[in-house]
C-alpha cells in the first residue's frame, strides 16, 4: 500500500524531532554514568542493513521477472500526447517531465527518477553564512569566552561562508533506475577574533567529497511515486588544508570545518516520497550520512540525518513557488586530528555536533520553446528558526542554492 503524503510526511518530521529529542535527553546525562551506546551507532545499523538489502533484493526481483513499479505512460511521438492525461501539452502528467514542479525544490538532492535512456545535466550555486556563535540553543558573544591563559580559549570564530559549486549528472538504464553523479568545489573563509582584540581570516579551496550512486524506483501508483536514494561519497576531498595564523605566526593545520572532506567513504542512504494533484504537489525524503571507518588523520566525522518535506504551487505553465522545511541532526567527531590544536573551539571534535530545523522559500521556472526550450532554473533561500549546537559553536545564519538543470 502506498505510503500517503500526510502520513509520510508527519512520519519525518518525528523522526526529525525524535533525532533531536534523543541526542539532547543524552547530552544532559551525568558525566559519571557509565558509557551508553550512542544512538548514531544504532541508526548506522539500520540504515546500512537497509541500504545493503535494497542493493540485493533489487537485481533479485528484476531477475525473478518482477515489476517493481507501474509503467510510466508514455509520449506518443506521432501525435504528441501522452498516454497517462491526453494532453498535447501534457501540462498535468508529471511523469512526463513538463511541470516546473516535477522536479523538487533545487535545495532537494536525488528527488527524482528518469526515463530509460534519458539522462540530465546540471549546475548548483550554493552559498552558506554562519554566525554568530551558539551554546546549545541560546547565542553567546564571542567575547564571553574567550580571554588570556587559563582561560581555555583564546581566539573565537566570528563567521564562516562556504560556498559550493556542483557539477551533477544523472542517467537512467531502465525506467526503475537512475545513476546519479555529483562533483562539488568548495570556497571556505572564516573570520576569527582574538583575545587581545585582534582579528584575522583562513581560507581554503579545492574539491570536496564525489558522490555518485543510484535512484531505485519502489512504488509507483498514479502521479505517487516512491524511490530508495542508494548513494556513496568518496574521499576526495583534502583533510590536511593549511593557512598562516597570524596568532601563532606560522602555517598550520586548519580546524575541521575548514577541511573539504570527510576523509572517510561514506554511505548516504535514503528514501523520497513525490505526488501530485491539480497545480499542488508535495513529497518528503529521509536521508542519512553514514561514515565507514576512520580517516588517515585518526578522526571520523559525526553521522548525520536530515529529514525534508516540501509543497510546492504551479503558478503558470513554467513558473512553481515551493516552501520546505528541513530538520537535520548531527554527531560530534569521534578521534582527533594530531595536527589540529589550538586554544580555539573549532579544533574541539567535542563541540561539532548538533541539531537544526530551516525553512525555505523556492521557485522553479521550466522553459518552454525557444532555444532554451526544456532548461531549467531554481533558487532556494532559507533561514534556521531553531538551533541547538554543542558550542561555543557557529551557528547558521542563512542559506541560498541556485540551480540550472537540462535533461537529455
Amino acid at each position: 500500500m502506498l505510503i500517503r503524503p500526510a502520513s509520510f510526511a508527519v512520519g519525518l518530521t518525528a523522526v526529525a524531532y525524535g533525532c533531536m529529542g534523543i541526542r539532547g535527553v543524552i547530552r544532559q546525562l551525568p558525566a559519571t554514568m557509565p558509557p551508553i551506546p550512542k544512538f548514531f551507532t544504532f541508526m548506522k545499523t539500520i540504515f546500512s542493513t537497509f541500504f545493503l538489502l535494497s542493493f540485493l533484493m533489487y537485481p533479485l526481483a528484476l531477475q525473478a521477472g518482477e515489476p517493481v513499479s507501474g509503467k510510466a505512460p508514455q509520449i506518443s511521438t506521432a501525435a504528441d500526447t501522452c498516454s497517462e492525461c491526453g494532453r498535447a501539452e501534457c501540462l498535468n502528467c508529471p511523469h512526463c517531465n513538463s511541470r516546473p514542479d516535477a522536479h523538487a525544490p533545487i535545495g532537494v538532492m536525488g528527488d527524482h527518477l528518469h526515463a530509460a535512456g534519458e539522462g540530465m545535466l546540471s549546475y548548483r550555486y550554493m552559498r552558506m553564512d554562519m554566525g554568530p556563535n551558539y551554546v546549545g540553543d541560546d547565542r553567546v558573544s564571542a567575547r564571553s569566552f574567550i580571554g588570556p591563559p587559563p582561560t581555555p580559549f583564546q581566539i573565537a570564530p566570528l563567521s564562516m561562508r562556504t560556498e559550493m559549486h556542483m557539477i551533477g549528472a544523472m542517467y537512467a538504464p531502465t525506467d526503475d533506475l537512475t545513476l546519479s553523479f555529483m562533483l562539488p568545489v568548495l570556497d571556505k573563509k572564516m573570520d576569527h577574533l582574538v583575545a587581545t582584540g585582534a582579528t584575522f581570516s583562513t581560507h581554503t579551496h579545492g574539491i570536496g567529497d564525489f558522490k555518485f550512486g543510484g535512484l531505485v524506483k519502489l512504488f509507483e501508483n498514479g502521479n505517487a511515486k516512491t524511490h530508495l536514494n542508494l548513494m556513496l561519497s568518496a574521499p576526495t576531498g583534502s583533510i590536511e588544508e593549511t593557512g598562516f595564523v597570524p596568532p601563532a605566526g606560522r602555517v598550520l593545520r586548519l580546524p575541521y570545518p575548514m577541511q573539504l572532506g570527510s576523509g572517510t567513504w561514506d554511505l548516504l542512504p535514503g528514501i523520497t516520497y513525490v505526488d501530485y494533484e491539480g497545480n499542488l504537489s508535495w513529497g518528503a525524503q529521509l536521508t542519512g550520512t553514514l561514515r565507514l571507518g576512520e580517516n588517515d588523520a585518526n578522526y571520523t566525522l559525526g553521522d548525520e540525518i536530515t529529514a525534508t518535506a516540501w509543497t510546492a504551487y504551479r503558478v503558470s505553465e513554467s513558473l512553481s513557488a515551493s516552501l520546505r522545511v528541513s530538520g537535520k541532526t548531527w554527531d560530534d567527531i569521534d578521534g582527533s586530528d594530531p595536527m589540529i590544536m589550538g586554544p580555539v573551539p573549532t579544533a574541539n571534535p567535542d563541540l561539532r555536533g548538533g541539531s537544526r530545523l530551516d525553512v525555505f522559500g523556492g521557485v522553479n521556472y521550466l522553459f518552454k520553446g525557444g532555444l532554451l526550450d526544456g532548461h531549467r532554473l531554481a533558487a532556494e533561500i532559507g533561514k534556521p528558526v531553531y538551533q541547538d549546537l554543542d558550542g561555543p559553536q557557529l551557528g547558521m545564519d542563512w542559506m541560498f542554492q541556485l540551480g540550472w538543470q537540462k535533461s537529455f
